[in-house]
This record gives structure tokens, C-alpha cells and sequence, in this order.
């Protein structure tokens, strides 16, 4: 048992701990306070409930990102820089990512990375309504690849990957699937990722030509 003196902080890394080895669903007080070793009541001298600890969780996991922006860059690097950041943390925390997008958080920790991206949106020009959209599409796309990636679905459950055996398609009736069965059953997830951002980088960008040439 750790002689460490108990804290919000210990309480909160007790909590990432168990939510990433046993999904957001095991969180409860009684649980945590049996994962430090000490009694119940004693967690509401810094944690004033469950609620108010998940909360912690996620605002923890943000402040681990580490933003390397250069704000003399091209806003589609600072784009792609901050959206890698958020999917290296992702891939650390998989389980507790997908709590900090299920939760509406008002800190300096919650706020911080959705400032900079905004930031970093409108310095290119768009305006508050699209920098929000983007920004969105930004979270919905790394989250998605991160539930493909690392098989972790929105309730938090494993998931068994399953790839397409080419033997077990008909290819007369699926001649694509057929033929393309060992592509769909291969990924590699760092080029997947980068593929799909570059993707959406570049609809941005043509999006906001085709803007720019109607004023």
C-alpha cells in the first residue's frame, strides 16, 4: 500500500488506471477507494463525487497533450501538429478519450486545446461558424480512427477484429469485396491516419477557395 498521502491527484490517476483496464462502467467511489486502499468517505475530502471525478479524468487526460505549434507555420501544419497531438494522447488513454469527448468541460485544461485549435482555425481566415464545424469534424474523425484503431467502442466494451477471408466471399455476388478482400483485412493505422487527414485538410482548403471566390 503506498505511504503517499492521498489527493485529488492520486485519486484521479486511480481512476485512469482502472478506466483503461476495465472501462468507464467500473468507476464508482467504493470501487477507487479499494483501489487506494482507503476508506470511502475519505475520497469526498477532495473529490466531491463521482461526477465531479470523471470530470477530473478527463481534464487530466487533456493536460497530458502536448501542443508543439509553431504559429509561424501554415495553418494546415498547425492543423495537422495539433490533430496528431490529440491522437497520441488518444492512443495512450483510449478508454478515458472516449470519456473526455462524452463530457462538457469548463477549465483551463478542457479549454486549452479547443482554444488553440479555434485559434488557429480562424487565424486562417474562417469564420466562427466554420471553425466550429471544422473543429468537430476534426474531434469525429480522430475519435472514429482511434475506435478502429485500438477496438474500444462508445461503451466502452472491446470489440474483436475481423477481417474479410477472400475464400469466404462469393465473388459473384460481391466482385469488389471479393477482389479487394486482403486490403480490406490489412490496415496499417498510422497511414490510415494520416491518409484521412491529409483528406480533410484538403476538402478544407477547397472549401474555403470555393468561399473566397463567391465574395
Amino acid at each position: 500500500m503506498s505511504t503517499e498521502p492521498l489527493s485529488r491527484g492520486r485519486i484521479v490517476a486511480a481512476a485512469i488506471d482502472l478506466i483503461e483496464r476495465e472501462g468507464a462502467d467500473a468507476i464508482s467511489m467504493r470501487r477507487i477507494a479499494a483501489e487506494l486502499g482507503v476508506g470511502v468517505m475519505s475520497l469526498y475530502n477532495h473529490v466531491p463525487g463521482k461526477d465531479a471525478l470523471l470530470n477530473g479524468v478527463a481534464e487530466s487526460v487533456l493536460s497530458q497533450i502536448e501542443f508543439t505549434d509553431d504559429p509561424d507555420a501554415h495553418w494546415t501544419d498547425r492543423v495537422r501538429m495539433q490533430a496528431r497531438a490529440f491522437r497520441q494522447i488518444a492512443h495512450h488513454y483510449p478508454r478515458s478519450t472516449m470519456l473526455v469527448v462524452s463530457r462538457q468541460l469548463h477549465s483551463a485544461a478542457g479549454l486549452l486545446p479547443v482554444e488553440r485549435a479555434l485559434a488557429t482555425l480562424r487565424s486562417a481566415g474562417f469564420d466562427g461558424a466554420d471553425a466550429v464545424r471544422m473543429l468537430r469534424m476534426f474531434i469525429a474523425y480522430i475519435v472514429g480512427s482511434l475506435l478502429r484503431e485500438v477496438g474500444v467502442t462508445p461503451t466502452f466494451a472491446p470489440v474483436q477484429t475481423r477481417t474479410i477471408q477472400p475464400d469466404g466471399v462469393d465473388p459473384a455476388l460481391f466482385p469488389e469485396v471479393s477482389s479487394l478482400a486482403a486490403l480490406l483485412g490489412a490496415c496499417d493505422h498510422e497511414e490510415e491516419f494520416e491518409f484521412g487527414l491529409d483528406l480533410l485538410i484538403t476538402a478544407i482548403e477547397a472549401y474555403a477557395g470555393r468561399r473566397e471566390g463567391t465574395r
